[in-house]
Protein backbone atom coordinates (compact mmCIF):
# COMPACT_ATOMS: atom_id res chain seq x y z
CA UNK A 1 0.00 0.00 0.00
CA UNK A 2 1.45 3.41 -0.95
CA UNK A 3 2.46 5.64 1.94
CA UNK A 4 0.17 8.56 2.73
CA UNK A 5 -3.00 6.71 1.79
CA UNK A 6 -5.36 6.04 4.75
CA UNK A 7 -8.12 3.49 4.76
CA UNK A 8 -11.34 4.02 6.68
CA UNK A 9 -14.17 1.75 7.50
CA UNK A 10 -17.42 2.99 5.94
CA UNK A 11 -19.50 5.00 8.43
CA UNK A 12 -16.62 5.76 10.84
CA UNK A 13 -15.01 8.77 9.19
CA UNK A 14 -15.04 12.34 10.45
CA UNK A 15 -18.20 13.36 8.50
CA UNK A 16 -20.20 10.59 10.10
CA UNK A 17 -18.95 11.50 13.60
CA UNK A 18 -19.87 15.12 13.05
CA UNK A 19 -23.35 14.07 11.94
CA UNK A 20 -23.81 11.91 15.05
CA UNK A 21 -22.64 14.78 17.27
CA UNK A 22 -25.05 17.22 15.63
CA UNK A 23 -27.93 14.79 16.05
CA UNK A 24 -27.15 14.32 19.75
CA UNK A 25 -26.87 18.05 20.40
CA UNK A 26 -30.02 18.88 18.45
CA UNK A 27 -32.00 16.14 20.18
CA UNK A 28 -30.90 17.45 23.59
CA UNK A 29 -32.01 20.98 22.73
CA UNK A 30 -35.25 19.63 21.25
CA UNK A 31 -35.94 17.65 24.43
CA UNK A 32 -35.34 20.70 26.61
CA UNK A 33 -37.58 22.79 24.38
CA UNK A 34 -40.37 20.24 24.46
CA UNK A 35 -40.17 19.79 28.25
CA UNK A 36 -40.80 23.53 28.56
CA UNK A 37 -44.36 22.86 27.42
CA UNK A 38 -45.05 20.48 30.32
CA UNK A 39 -48.01 21.82 32.35
CA UNK A 40 -47.60 22.66 36.01
CA UNK A 41 -49.11 20.30 38.56
CA UNK A 42 -52.76 20.90 39.44
CA UNK A 43 -53.01 22.09 43.05
CA UNK A 44 -56.57 20.96 43.85
CA UNK A 45 -57.26 17.64 45.56
CA UNK A 46 -59.12 14.62 44.24
CA UNK A 47 -62.33 15.52 46.08
CA UNK A 48 -62.50 18.93 44.40
CA UNK A 49 -61.80 17.37 40.99
CA UNK A 50 -64.66 14.92 41.50
CA UNK A 51 -66.96 17.71 42.68
CA UNK A 52 -66.18 19.74 39.55
CA UNK A 53 -66.81 16.79 37.24
CA UNK A 54 -70.13 15.89 38.86
CA UNK A 55 -71.18 19.55 38.73
CA UNK A 56 -70.48 19.76 35.00
CA UNK A 57 -72.44 16.54 34.44
CA UNK A 58 -75.45 17.88 36.33
CA UNK A 59 -75.20 21.34 34.75
CA UNK A 60 -75.11 20.15 31.16
CA UNK A 61 -77.82 17.55 31.79
CA UNK A 62 -80.14 20.14 33.35
CA UNK A 63 -79.42 22.71 30.66
CA UNK A 64 -80.16 20.30 27.82
CA UNK A 65 -83.17 18.79 29.56
CA UNK A 66 -84.77 22.13 30.39
CA UNK A 67 -84.16 23.46 26.88
CA UNK A 68 -85.71 20.32 25.38
CA UNK A 69 -88.72 20.56 27.72
CA UNK A 70 -89.26 24.27 27.05
CA UNK A 71 -88.73 24.31 23.28
CA UNK A 72 -90.25 20.97 22.40
CA UNK A 73 -88.87 18.11 20.37
CA UNK A 74 -89.83 19.61 17.00
CA UNK A 75 -88.00 22.90 17.52
CA UNK A 76 -85.23 23.82 15.07
CA UNK A 77 -83.35 25.43 17.96
CA UNK A 78 -80.54 23.13 19.18
CA UNK A 79 -81.02 21.94 22.74
CA UNK A 80 -77.32 22.34 23.43
CA UNK A 81 -74.66 24.29 21.58
CA UNK A 82 -71.00 23.35 21.82
CA UNK A 83 -69.83 26.51 23.67
CA UNK A 84 -71.90 25.45 26.69
CA UNK A 85 -69.44 22.61 27.24
CA UNK A 86 -66.56 25.08 27.44
CA UNK A 87 -68.57 27.32 29.76
CA UNK A 88 -69.25 24.32 32.02
CA UNK A 89 -65.49 23.75 32.37
CA UNK A 90 -65.10 27.29 33.70
CA UNK A 91 -68.22 27.43 35.87
CA UNK A 92 -67.62 24.09 37.58
CA UNK A 93 -63.87 23.48 37.16
CA UNK A 94 -62.48 27.00 37.63
CA UNK A 95 -65.25 28.87 39.50
CA UNK A 96 -62.83 31.37 41.09
CA UNK A 97 -61.68 32.66 37.70
CA UNK A 98 -62.85 36.17 36.70
CA UNK A 99 -63.71 34.58 33.34
CA UNK A 100 -66.26 32.27 35.00
CA UNK A 101 -68.37 34.82 36.88
CA UNK A 102 -72.09 35.36 36.13
CA UNK A 103 -71.66 38.58 34.17
CA UNK A 104 -68.85 37.00 32.15
CA UNK A 105 -70.97 34.12 30.85
CA UNK A 106 -74.19 36.10 30.31
CA UNK A 107 -72.61 39.27 28.94
CA UNK A 108 -69.92 37.51 26.94
CA UNK A 109 -72.32 35.10 25.25
CA UNK A 110 -74.82 37.87 24.47
CA UNK A 111 -72.17 40.12 22.92
CA UNK A 112 -70.65 37.29 20.90
CA UNK A 113 -73.99 36.02 19.63
CA UNK A 114 -75.17 39.49 18.54
CA UNK A 115 -71.87 40.18 16.78
CA UNK A 116 -71.83 36.71 15.17
CA UNK A 117 -75.37 36.95 13.79
CA UNK A 118 -74.70 40.47 12.47
CA UNK A 119 -71.48 39.40 10.71
CA UNK A 120 -73.22 36.34 9.22
CA UNK A 121 -75.90 38.60 7.73
CA UNK A 122 -73.60 41.32 6.40
CA UNK A 123 -70.52 39.39 5.19
CA UNK A 124 -71.15 36.72 2.51
CA UNK A 125 -67.75 35.03 2.85
CA UNK A 126 -67.94 32.70 5.88
CA UNK A 127 -64.20 32.83 6.61
CA UNK A 128 -64.14 36.63 6.57
CA UNK A 129 -67.36 36.74 8.61
CA UNK A 130 -65.90 34.38 11.22
CA UNK A 131 -62.69 36.39 11.54
CA UNK A 132 -64.50 39.72 11.87
CA UNK A 133 -67.00 38.24 14.35
CA UNK A 134 -64.23 36.99 16.66
CA UNK A 135 -62.39 40.32 16.50
CA UNK A 136 -65.45 42.43 17.29
CA UNK A 137 -66.67 39.98 19.96
CA UNK A 138 -63.37 40.32 21.83
CA UNK A 139 -63.55 44.11 21.49
CA UNK A 140 -67.08 44.16 22.88
CA UNK A 141 -66.24 41.84 25.77
CA UNK A 142 -63.28 43.99 26.75
CA UNK A 143 -65.42 47.13 26.62
CA UNK A 144 -68.18 45.60 28.77
CA UNK A 145 -65.77 43.72 31.09
CA UNK A 146 -67.34 40.36 30.37
CA UNK A 147 -64.49 38.37 28.80
CA UNK A 148 -65.57 34.73 28.53
CA UNK A 149 -63.42 32.49 26.27
CA UNK A 150 -66.28 30.14 25.24
CA UNK A 151 -68.06 33.18 23.82
CA UNK A 152 -65.61 33.07 20.93
CA UNK A 153 -67.11 29.71 20.01
CA UNK A 154 -70.57 31.30 20.26
CA UNK A 155 -69.60 33.86 17.63
CA UNK A 156 -68.23 31.12 15.36
CA UNK A 157 -71.39 29.04 15.83
CA UNK A 158 -73.52 31.99 14.74
CA UNK A 159 -71.47 32.29 11.53
CA UNK A 160 -70.67 28.64 10.74
CA UNK A 161 -73.57 26.84 12.42
CA UNK A 162 -75.24 25.92 9.14
CA UNK A 163 -78.62 26.74 7.58
CA UNK A 164 -80.60 25.99 10.75
CA UNK A 165 -78.66 28.52 12.80
CA UNK A 166 -78.70 31.11 9.99
CA UNK A 167 -82.47 30.71 9.70
CA UNK A 168 -82.88 31.73 13.34
CA UNK A 169 -81.34 35.15 12.76
CA UNK A 170 -81.33 37.23 15.95
CA UNK A 171 -83.54 34.63 17.59
CA UNK A 172 -80.26 32.73 18.00
CA UNK A 173 -79.28 35.36 20.59
CA UNK A 174 -82.19 34.44 22.86
CA UNK A 175 -82.80 30.83 21.86
CA UNK A 176 -80.53 28.99 22.40
CA UNK A 177 -77.68 31.27 23.62
CA UNK A 178 -79.30 33.33 26.38
CA UNK A 179 -81.67 30.54 27.40
CA UNK A 180 -78.93 27.94 27.79
CA UNK A 181 -76.55 30.42 29.44
CA UNK A 182 -79.16 31.19 32.10
CA UNK A 183 -79.92 27.50 32.67
CA UNK A 184 -76.23 26.61 32.99
CA UNK A 185 -75.52 29.56 35.27
CA UNK A 186 -78.53 28.72 37.44
CA UNK A 187 -77.42 25.12 37.84
CA UNK A 188 -73.92 26.31 38.79
CA UNK A 189 -75.28 28.70 41.41
CA UNK A 190 -77.42 25.98 42.99
CA UNK A 191 -74.75 23.27 42.80
CA UNK A 192 -72.03 25.41 44.36
CA UNK A 193 -74.39 26.50 47.13
CA UNK A 194 -75.42 22.91 47.90
CA UNK A 195 -71.82 21.67 47.94
CA UNK A 196 -70.64 24.55 50.12
CA UNK A 197 -68.43 26.19 47.50
CA UNK A 198 -68.14 29.97 47.17
CA UNK A 199 -69.73 31.12 43.90
CA UNK A 200 -70.05 33.75 42.56
CA UNK A 201 -66.50 34.32 43.64
CA UNK A 202 -66.11 37.39 45.82
CA UNK A 203 -62.56 37.86 46.95
CA UNK A 204 -62.03 38.57 50.62
CA UNK A 205 -61.30 42.22 51.33
CA UNK A 206 -57.68 42.63 52.32
CA UNK A 207 -56.87 44.31 55.59
CA UNK A 208 -56.22 47.99 55.15
CA UNK A 209 -52.70 49.14 55.82
CA UNK A 210 -51.49 52.66 56.19
CA UNK A 211 -48.00 51.60 55.17
CA UNK A 212 -46.58 48.35 53.85
CA UNK A 213 -44.76 46.14 56.29
CA UNK A 214 -41.05 45.93 55.65
CA UNK A 215 -40.11 44.31 53.39
CA UNK A 216 -43.77 43.88 52.43
CA UNK A 217 -45.90 45.44 49.73
CA UNK A 218 -49.09 47.44 49.49
CA UNK A 219 -52.14 47.02 47.28
CA UNK A 220 -50.97 50.06 45.28
CA UNK A 221 -47.67 48.28 44.58
CA UNK A 222 -49.52 45.22 43.30
CA UNK A 223 -51.82 47.27 41.07
CA UNK A 224 -48.85 49.19 39.65
CA UNK A 225 -47.08 45.94 38.74
CA UNK A 226 -50.23 44.58 37.08
CA UNK A 227 -50.58 47.76 35.02
CA UNK A 228 -46.97 47.49 33.91
CA UNK A 229 -47.52 43.89 32.75
CA UNK A 230 -50.39 45.15 30.58
CA UNK A 231 -52.04 41.74 30.22
CA UNK A 232 -55.00 39.89 31.68
CA UNK A 233 -54.20 37.40 34.41
CA UNK A 234 -56.80 34.74 35.10
CA UNK A 235 -57.01 35.62 38.80
CA UNK A 236 -58.75 38.36 40.73
CA UNK A 237 -56.27 40.98 42.00
CA UNK A 238 -57.68 40.66 45.52
CA UNK A 239 -57.11 36.88 45.42
CA UNK A 240 -53.58 37.47 44.15
CA UNK A 241 -52.91 39.88 46.99
CA UNK A 242 -54.25 37.39 49.54
CA UNK A 243 -52.01 34.65 48.14
CA UNK A 244 -48.97 36.91 48.28
CA UNK A 245 -49.80 37.95 51.84
CA UNK A 246 -50.06 34.32 52.96
CA UNK A 247 -46.79 33.55 51.15
CA UNK A 248 -45.18 36.47 52.96
CA UNK A 249 -46.46 35.17 56.30
CA UNK A 250 -45.25 31.65 55.54
CA UNK A 251 -41.79 32.95 54.63
CA UNK A 252 -41.71 34.97 57.85
CA UNK A 253 -42.72 31.96 59.92
CA UNK A 254 -40.07 29.80 58.25
CA UNK A 255 -37.43 32.10 59.68
CA UNK A 256 -38.23 30.70 63.13
CA UNK A 257 -36.73 27.37 62.21
CA UNK A 258 -38.24 24.17 63.53
CA UNK A 259 -40.92 25.72 65.74
CA UNK A 260 -44.07 23.54 65.66
CA UNK A 261 -47.57 23.62 67.08
CA UNK A 262 -46.45 21.51 70.02
CA UNK A 263 -44.11 24.33 71.05
CA UNK A 264 -46.78 27.04 71.23
CA UNK A 265 -50.04 25.21 72.03
CA UNK A 266 -51.92 25.24 75.33
CA UNK A 267 -51.75 21.70 76.68
CA UNK A 268 -54.23 21.96 79.55
CA UNK A 269 -57.32 22.02 77.35
CA UNK A 270 -60.84 22.34 78.71
CA UNK A 271 -62.94 20.08 76.48
CA UNK A 272 -66.55 18.87 76.62
CA UNK A 273 -68.57 15.93 75.36
CA UNK A 274 -71.22 16.24 72.63
CA UNK A 275 -73.94 15.63 75.25
CA UNK A 276 -72.86 18.58 77.42
CA UNK A 277 -75.66 21.09 77.81
CA UNK A 278 -75.47 24.65 76.59
CA UNK A 279 -75.81 25.87 80.19
CA UNK A 280 -72.77 23.87 81.31
CA UNK A 281 -70.75 24.99 78.31
CA UNK A 282 -71.42 28.65 79.11
CA UNK A 283 -70.49 28.05 82.73
CA UNK A 284 -67.15 26.54 81.69
CA UNK A 285 -66.38 29.42 79.36
CA UNK A 286 -66.99 31.92 82.14
CA UNK A 287 -65.18 29.93 84.86
CA UNK A 288 -61.97 29.44 82.85
CA UNK A 289 -62.20 32.77 81.00
CA UNK A 290 -61.73 31.10 77.60
CA UNK A 291 -63.39 31.60 74.25
CA UNK A 292 -63.66 28.08 72.80
CA UNK A 293 -64.37 24.52 73.92
CA UNK A 294 -63.35 21.56 71.75
CA UNK A 295 -66.03 18.86 71.62
CA UNK A 296 -64.52 15.38 71.92
CA UNK A 297 -65.82 11.81 72.09
CA UNK A 298 -64.84 9.06 74.49
CA UNK A 299 -61.61 8.42 72.56
CA UNK A 300 -60.72 12.15 72.70
CA UNK A 301 -61.24 12.53 68.96
CA UNK A 302 -62.28 16.07 68.06
CA UNK A 303 -65.86 16.15 66.77
CA UNK A 304 -66.43 19.89 66.77
CA UNK A 305 -65.86 23.14 68.59
CA UNK A 306 -68.09 25.57 70.50
CA UNK A 307 -67.12 29.22 70.83
CA UNK A 308 -68.58 32.21 72.57
CA UNK A 309 -69.99 33.30 69.23
CA UNK A 310 -72.04 30.09 69.10
CA UNK A 311 -73.45 30.95 72.53
CA UNK A 312 -73.98 34.64 71.79
CA UNK A 313 -77.69 34.43 72.66
CA UNK A 314 -76.72 34.40 76.31
CA UNK A 315 -75.02 37.76 76.01
CA UNK A 316 -77.75 39.17 73.82
CA UNK A 317 -80.41 38.16 76.32
CA UNK A 318 -78.51 39.79 79.18
CA UNK A 319 -78.01 42.97 77.16
CA UNK A 320 -81.66 43.13 76.11
CA UNK A 321 -82.74 42.40 79.69
CA UNK A 322 -80.67 45.25 81.08
CA UNK A 323 -82.11 47.72 78.56
CA UNK A 324 -85.68 46.66 79.31
CA UNK A 325 -85.05 46.72 83.05
CA UNK A 326 -83.92 50.31 82.90
CA UNK A 327 -87.06 51.27 80.98
CA UNK A 328 -89.99 49.34 82.38
CA UNK A 329 -88.72 47.35 85.35
CA UNK A 330 -87.15 44.02 86.07
CA UNK A 331 -90.32 41.92 85.89
CA UNK A 332 -91.32 43.21 82.48
CA UNK A 333 -87.77 42.70 81.23
CA UNK A 334 -87.81 39.07 82.31
CA UNK A 335 -91.21 38.59 80.70
CA UNK A 336 -90.12 39.84 77.30
CA UNK A 337 -86.56 38.48 77.33
CA UNK A 338 -86.10 35.78 74.65
CA UNK A 339 -85.82 32.21 75.87
CA UNK A 340 -82.98 29.92 74.82
CA UNK A 341 -82.60 26.19 75.00
CA UNK A 342 -80.03 26.03 77.78
CA UNK A 343 -80.73 22.32 78.25
CA UNK A 344 -79.95 21.52 74.62
CA UNK A 345 -76.83 19.48 73.90
CA UNK A 346 -73.88 21.37 72.40
CA UNK A 347 -73.69 19.01 69.41
CA UNK A 348 -76.79 20.77 68.07
CA UNK A 349 -74.93 24.06 67.65
CA UNK A 350 -71.23 23.21 67.51
CA UNK A 351 -69.15 23.94 64.42
CA UNK A 352 -68.35 20.66 62.67
CA UNK A 353 -66.24 19.42 61.07
CA UNK A 354 -63.51 21.46 62.71
CA UNK A 355 -60.06 22.26 61.34
CA UNK A 356 -57.31 20.55 63.33
CA UNK A 357 -53.53 20.48 63.07
CA UNK A 358 -50.96 17.94 64.18
CA UNK A 359 -48.48 18.53 66.96
CA UNK A 360 -45.71 18.37 64.35
CA UNK A 361 -47.27 21.00 62.08
CA UNK A 362 -44.82 23.88 61.46
CA UNK A 363 -46.02 27.27 62.58
CA UNK A 364 -45.68 28.45 58.97
CA UNK A 365 -48.77 26.38 58.19
CA UNK A 366 -50.46 27.56 61.38
CA UNK A 367 -49.90 31.24 60.60
CA UNK A 368 -51.43 30.79 57.16
CA UNK A 369 -54.54 29.26 58.77
CA UNK A 370 -54.94 32.13 61.21
CA UNK A 371 -54.18 34.87 58.69
CA UNK A 372 -56.10 33.72 55.66
CA UNK A 373 -59.00 31.58 56.82
CA UNK A 374 -60.46 33.46 59.78
CA UNK A 375 -59.64 30.86 62.44
CA UNK A 376 -59.11 31.97 66.04
CA UNK A 377 -58.86 28.62 67.84
CA UNK A 378 -57.32 25.51 66.27
CA UNK A 379 -57.34 22.16 68.15
CA UNK A 380 -54.07 20.21 68.01
CA UNK A 381 -54.14 16.41 67.72
CA UNK A 382 -51.47 13.77 68.24
CA UNK A 383 -50.49 10.88 65.97
CA UNK A 384 -53.60 8.94 67.06
CA UNK A 385 -55.84 11.93 66.21
CA UNK A 386 -56.57 12.53 69.89
CA UNK A 387 -56.83 16.02 71.33
CA UNK A 388 -53.41 17.12 72.58
CA UNK A 389 -53.87 20.87 72.92
CA UNK A 390 -55.27 24.00 71.38
CA UNK A 391 -53.62 26.99 69.71
CA UNK A 392 -55.06 30.47 69.87
CA UNK A 393 -53.81 33.63 68.26
CA UNK A 394 -52.44 34.69 71.64
CA UNK A 395 -50.52 31.40 71.93
CA UNK A 396 -49.02 31.91 68.49
CA UNK A 397 -47.94 35.49 69.19
CA UNK A 398 -46.48 34.48 72.55
CA UNK A 399 -44.52 31.61 70.99
CA UNK A 400 -43.14 33.82 68.23
CA UNK A 401 -42.14 36.43 70.79
CA UNK A 402 -40.26 33.88 72.90
CA UNK A 403 -38.52 32.50 69.83
CA UNK A 404 -37.45 35.95 68.68
CA UNK A 405 -35.80 36.87 71.97
CA UNK A 406 -32.00 36.57 72.05
CA UNK A 407 -30.58 33.83 74.18
CA UNK A 408 -29.12 34.94 77.52
CA UNK A 409 -25.34 35.15 77.55
CA UNK A 410 -23.56 32.03 78.74
CA UNK A 411 -21.42 32.70 81.80
CA UNK A 412 -18.42 30.58 82.58
CA UNK A 413 -18.83 28.32 85.57
CA UNK A 414 -16.61 29.00 88.55
CA UNK A 415 -13.77 26.50 88.84
CA UNK A 416 -14.03 24.03 91.64
CA UNK A 417 -11.22 23.68 94.06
Amino acid sequence: MPRGILTATPGTGPPFRVLIYLLIVSSTHLTRWLTGFAPSRVSINQRERLRSSIGALIGIALTGGLAHWLLGSVSIVPFLIAPMGASAVLLFGVPASPLAQPWSIIGGNLVASIVGVTCAMLIPNPIAAAAVAIAFAITGMFALRCVHPPSGAVALTAVLGGPAVRALGYEFVFEPVLLQSVFLLGSALVYHAVTGHRYPHAAAKPAERTAPAQPGFSRADLEAVLRERDEILDIDPADLEEILRETEIRAYARSFGELTCADVMTRDVVAIAPETTVRDARRLLRRHDIKALPVIDAQRHVRGIVTRADLVDDHLNAHQGRRLAMRVGIRLARWFAPRTGTDDAVHTLMSAPVRTVATTTPIADLMAIFAGRGHHHVPVVDAQQRLAGIVTQADLISGLHRQSQPLPPVTAAEPRH
